[in-house]
């Protein structure tokens, strides 16, 4: 095994046996024991991350291997290896930097919770599942690790298992991405049953042949229909419209997690998965225009529910909604590199975003009401400059990473092209492009809502300082912030965090300002993704457009003052200081005179309500059914206490004929004797009439 591979085998498994030494020895080895194997887990993986982007990017060095057969099926071998490419060293070098920074911060946020070596095992174990999907070379090892991150995901959703409200958050997110992965699993199954293999080479190398292909038994395309059950485990997993519920209820676990879970780990497996099937997507305009269409329903109508939210956290969460359906979008204009380069630098600055969320949390005794903060820049400058680095990123300022990215994605979408979908095609992408430019301004509204009304004004937290114990996240977690010294004495002031929660907010602030400047024309304009990425630039010609019109980083964000998603941001922003600090009184007003929209958002469209009246009752009607029908009437009735009768009935029957006497006894012997005598006599004249 040479240096690379062993490197490789770092990565994952550095995260994992801090997991396990947190985990089962984590009450022996102390907290700091606990936290310490952790972090150095993922800083190992870091580190070699590191080293082997080195090697792949600059050297040009893919590593694909093979490191053992799991099991034979037939001629089929079941292979665990790596498959180590630009777009794989890419998303191991954010994951494992982001979770870093997670780490670190956890010892502050965490500190005096009880389960703190518990949440530790659970996070480590969480990175170590997707890196095991990013650096997986065939859909086996791809499905255990999109898996292990739905199962980890509800561990640490539900972390504060003695709540109601987390159990039911952790029991939706698992049940949702089950819908999605069902659709997942059979995209899998189609791709085994027409190449006879699961490594992604060959498949990938195949993969012209599902353009003349056909579902059995139907006229459908089966590489559109192979695409679309594909992107459907990317709508669980990249929480996309109508799969999107999980989401906001994720809010319920710990703030590092949902910092985790929204940055670069569990919502971007989805988007991964896509980029990484390119070769398939190609094929198939339709599936394209499906991805092209959830996505911008996501990024617009999701991001409109965040300027209705109080929580912080729900807040930001519907940001990241809006954000994936962005990412969703690029996908489907086959602009897949400008997708991952928005996955980048999104993980910076909505890590950051959350972390500062959370740093504000603790120093107001784990208040998230965003009504019952205001003036905080004052008392947490640290807190407040790195946060707001992340909104200016969030909302595409000129020169801040989120800028390049997000500019690029509705470039791209202007340019798209599908030209197997006619005039439906062409009308979706008009309206997709009228989508995301119009989300520009409800990105910069809801971000500086929030920012305008955490930081700036008159404080409202004092008031309401006796009430932030009862919003607590769990028994015996609100003290947690007095022991570092977060506590407002006497209703007194708010304190900055302590250097552990504002050194990873200052780690995150520098990429998210500097990442997109750095690495637009290297991830973009220049062979960075070829061989990981396939795009048929002649029918799909959305990124090439984009070539020909960059002139450099610099002169981009020069450019931008011409285009609308500038002054659509700017106008955001005035919008929400005028609206929050300049006539506070006029959002009430308009909450009233605009009630039955403001119900309509509030509720979240009523997707929650639709999937419990709909299918939940419908599932719940089946089991009744499957209840009644299979379990009591069949199982119990006719398997179990039917048996049990009949028996009863056969014992009944036999007890009346074992009356005691001989002489009965006697008779059917001659009887018995009789009739099997009359057989054997008769026996040959009946086989000869019936012949």
């Amino acid at each position: 095994m040479d240096l690379w591979l062993s490197l490789c085998l770092v990565v994952p498994l550095a995260p994992l046996a801090g997991a396990i030494i947190a985990g089962l020895f984590g009450h022996a080895i102390g907290r700091r024991g606990a936290h310490s194997a952790a972090i150095l887990g993922v800083a190992a993986a870091t580190i070699a991350s590191a080293f082997v982007f080195q090697h792949v990017v600059v050297d040009r060095q893919t590593i694909d291997a093979d490191l053992y057969t799991w099991t034979q099926a037939g001629a089929a071998r079941l292979n665990i290896g790596f498959l180590v490419d630009t777009l794989t060293a890419t998303m191991m070098l954010v994951v494992s930097f982001v979770s870093l920074m997670v780490h670190v911060y956890t010892i502050g946020y965490m500190a005096d919770d009880p389960g703190y070596q518990r949440f530790f095992a659970y996070i480590a174990l969480f990175t170590f599942s997707m890196l095991t999907l990013v650096m997986s070379n065939n859909f086996l090892q791809l499905f255990f690790g999109w898996e292990a991150v739905g199962l980890v995901s509800y561990l640490l959703i539900g972390f504060w298992y003695e709540r109601p409200t987390a159990i039911a958050a952790s029991l939706k997110a698992f049940l949702v991405n089950r819908v999605g992965d069902l659709g997942f699993l059979l995209g899998i199954a189609l791709v085994f049953a027409h190449f006879g293999t699961l490594d992604y080479r060959p498949v990938f190398d195949g993969a012209g042949s599902l353009a003349a292909a056909v579902l059995p038994g139907t006229q459908w395309s089966l590489a559109t229909v192979v695409c679309i059950c594909l992107f459907i485990g990317a709508m669980g997993k990249s929480a996309q419209f109508p799969l999107h519920v999980w989401l906001p209820d994720s809010m319920e676990g710990p703030t590092p997690i949902s910092a985790l879970i929204h940055a670069a780990t569990m919502v971007t497996a989805g988007i991964f998965m896509v980029a990484r099937m390119s070769p398939l997507f190609e094929l198939s305009d339709t599936a394209l225009l499906v991805v092209m269409v959830i996505g911008a329903i996501t990024a617009f109508f999701m991001g409109v529910l965040g300027i209705v939210q109080n929580d912080i956290k729900r807040v930001i969460a519907y940001s990241t909604l809006s954000q994936l359906g962005y990412m969703a979008v690029a996908l489907g204009a086959s602009a897949y590199s400008v997708a991952i380069f928005h996955l980048v630098t999104h993980a910076f600055f909505k890590a950051l975003l959350f972390l500062g969320a959370g740093s504000v949390i603790i120093a107001l005794h784990h208040e998230q009401d965003i009504r019952k903060m205001g003036g905080l820049a004052r008392f947490m400058p640290v807190t407040y400059l790195t946060t707001l680095i992340g909104a200016l990123a969030l909302i595409g300022t000129p020169f801040f990473a989120g800028f390049y990215s997000k500019d690029s994605i509705i470039e791209a979408v202007a340019a798209a092209s599908l030209p197997a979908t006619g005039a439906f095609g062409r009308y979706a992408v008009v309206v997709t492009h009228w989508a995301v430019t119009a989300g520009v301004f409800v990105t910069a509204f809801y971000t500086f809502r929030m920012i305008f009304l955490v930081f700036h004004g008159k404080p409202r937290f004092g008031a309401a300082d006796d009430a932030a114990h009862a919003h607590d996240h769990a028994a015996g977690h609100a003290d947690a912030s007095a022991a570092h010294g977060h506590e407002t004495e006497a209703h007194g002031e708010p304190r900055e965090s302590p250097w552990v929660v504002t050194l990873p907010l200052v780690a995150l602030a520098i990429p998210s300002v500097i990442v997109g400047y750095l690495t637009i024309q290297r991830m973009l304009y220049s062979p960075f993704f070829t061989g990981s990425i396939v795009v048929d630039a002649a029918r799909h010609p959305a990124i090439h457009a984009l070539a020909q019109d960059f002139r450099g980083a610099f002169e981009m964000a020069l450019e931008s003052w011409n285009s609308w998603a500038l002054w659509l941001a700017a106008a955001g922003v005035a919008a929400a200081w005028f609206l929050y600090l300049k006539r506070p009184d006029l959002p009430e007003s308009w909450k009233h005179r605009l009630g039955g929209l403001y119900t309509l958002l509030v509720n979240k469209y009523y997707m929650d309500r639709i999937n419990d009246v709909v299918f939940g009752a419908g599932a719940r009607l089946i089991g009744r059914v499957l209840w009644r029908g299979g379990d009591v009437a069949v199982i119990d009735g006719a398997a179990v206490n039917g048996s049990a009768r009949a028996v009863g009935w056969i014992a009944l029957l036999v007890r009346r004929v074992q009356t005691g006497y001989i002489y009965h006894y006697a008779f059917a012997m001659l009887l018995g004797v009789g009739i099997v005598l009359f057989v054997f006599l008769t026996w040959p004249y009946v086989v000869t009439a019936a012949r």
